[in-house]
């Protein structure tokens, strides 16, 4: 489950509710719910993250 997530420099960060990082992203932090977190990268393109940082879809 997705606790928090934090944008630092180029980099998003994603924390479980214990505070430990589960992954991170390069890109611009778009939004995030306790099960998805959305990226947008360098191209534009906006990718969708399940809590494992696994990719769910982009557009």
């Amino acid at each position: 489950m997705i606790a928090l997530a934090k944008q630092r420099g180029n980099n998003v960060w994603v924390y479980n509710e214990k505070g430990s990082v589960i992954f991170s992203k390069s890109g611009v932090l778009i939004g995030y719910t306790g099960n998805t977190i959305s990226v947008k990268s360098n191209s534009g393109t906006i990718w969708v993250y399940d809590d494992t940082g696994r990719v769910l879809f982009g557009k």
